[in-house]
């Protein structure tokens, strides 16, 4: 789908951004006008613009805020937060030394966490026990939370390649919530503020990362457990699909879309020749011919510059190779929860992933497909969020029945 943009990154990018308007996360008009004023496939303009908006809503929230308006306050702090996760996307060429994308993220954490605050049952911010340090967290709890009696299904949700700790909010939560459901959202090793304040890269045997949440969870008055929900949204579904074969407390699991193997990805964006060199080390002519690919395609520049910070690599193609241990072989079926795998008829992100991941499950399943004939076919269902909830939380309230 075509969103404002020719440049397919930036498309998808603004799709994403204005799909979380169905959970106060955007508002369409600000998307257009802010979009108008970007010429397709300048970055510098990107982040100049949703700056700009982010900033302004910013002062917005904190005026009104003062003037004892909390649902107003709390409505544009929490497009402010979406706003700034917009504007730094694309700053992805050296994050470790780009102080205005701290600041970005940084600004984005801080405006959410005070959004939440304002929620109708305030979000409680997590800080959840993992080897020597800590995973940052939300527990946004549903309707009847200050019920100590009651416990209520919880989703345990992550995210995947690039999404925030608050975006989660957007993606799930805001759906989950409307329905009695609890979700504890948390970002692992190699996502946003884990890898920018911890400096922890991902790691492919995500069991050990989920475990210690599902620990957690269970330790919490609010959660039912008997009826945890494990959910990954995006390169998140291929990490959620291997801790669900190695974690046994779980009601069902949600692969949100299914991927299997995560190294195919970025190969189908570059020619046949450059993936022979990766895989047989030529890093010599490689690298700098992915150099040249990169300025060409703004998807697969921005794939290989995220994938060298999230993985730890020094160059283009050591993020490649980076890629090779992300794949469910020997793991996906042994999965014996029952699992819903989504998947979205016009992803060009991953096309196929999901139908894979499906045939090779072995426990009760159901593959879900969304169409782009109903405005759902896009990576993720992007632009389509309560179309994607209300299929995918049925799915859930048939297996788990909540109060």
């Amino acid at each position: 789908m075509k969103f404002l943009f020719d440049d397919v990154a930036f498309s998808f990018q603004a799709l994403r951004t204005a799909g979380h308007a169905a959970y106060a996360g955007a508002d369409l008009g600000e998307v257009l006008v802010t979009c108008r004023n970007i010429p397709d496939g300048d970055e510098q303009a990107w982040y100049r613009e949703w700056t700009a908006l982010a900033e302004r809503l910013h002062r917005i929230g904190d005026e009104v805020l003062a003037s004892g308006h909390r649902v107003s306050a709390r409505e544009a702090l929490l497009r402010a937060s979406n706003y700034y996760r917009t504007a730094d996307f694309f700053r992805v060429d050296n994050r470790d030394a780009d102080a205005e994308s701290d600041r970005l993220a940084r600004c984005s954490r801080q405006t959410f966490a005070r959004a939440a605050e304002l929620f109708d049952v305030p979000a409680l911010r997590l800080e959840i026990p993992y080897e020597n340090t800590t995973l940052p967290g939300y527990l946004f709890r549903a309707d009847g939370a200050g019920d100590a009696a009651r416990r209520l299904p919880t989703v345990i949700h992550h995210g995947g390649y690039d999404s925030t700790l608050e975006e989660l909010y957007f993606m799930v939560a805001g759906g989950a919530l409307r329905r009695g459901y609890h979700v504890l959202a948390f970002e692992g090793p190699g996502q946003q503020s884990v890898r920018r304040e911890r400096g922890l890269v991902f790691r492919p045997d995500w069991e050990h990362v989920v475990g210690p949440v599902v620990d957690h969870a269970l330790t919490r008055p609010e959660v039912d457990p008997e009826r945890l929900v494990l959910w990954g949204t995006s390169f998140g579904g291929l990490l959620a699909a291997r801790a669900a074969a190695f974690e046994d407390r779980l009601a069902a699991c949600v692969l949100h879309n299914g991927i299997y193997d995560f190294y195919e990805l970025p190969l189908r964006g570059i020619p046949p020749y450059l993936a022979e060199w990766v895989a047989e080390g030529r890093d010599d002519v490689a690298g700098p011919a992915l150099d040249v690919s990169m300025v060409q395609s703004t998807r697969v520049r921005w794939f290989l510059r995220h994938g060298m910070w999230v993985f730890g690599a020094k160059t283009p193609p050591e993020a490649l190779r980076a890629c090779a241990p992300y794949n469910l072989d020997g793991t996906v079926e042994h999965v014996t929860c029952p699992t819903l795998v989504l998947d979205a008829e016009n992803d060009v992100i991953c096309h196929g992933e999901a139908r894979r991941v499906h045939d090779a499950l072995r426990c009760p399943k159901e593959l879900m497909v969304f169409t782009d004939a109903e405005g759902a076919g896009e990576h993720c269902q992007e632009g389509a969020a309560l179309r994607f909830h209300q299929r995918a939380f049925d799915w859930l309230d048939e297996r788990l029945s909540p109060a």
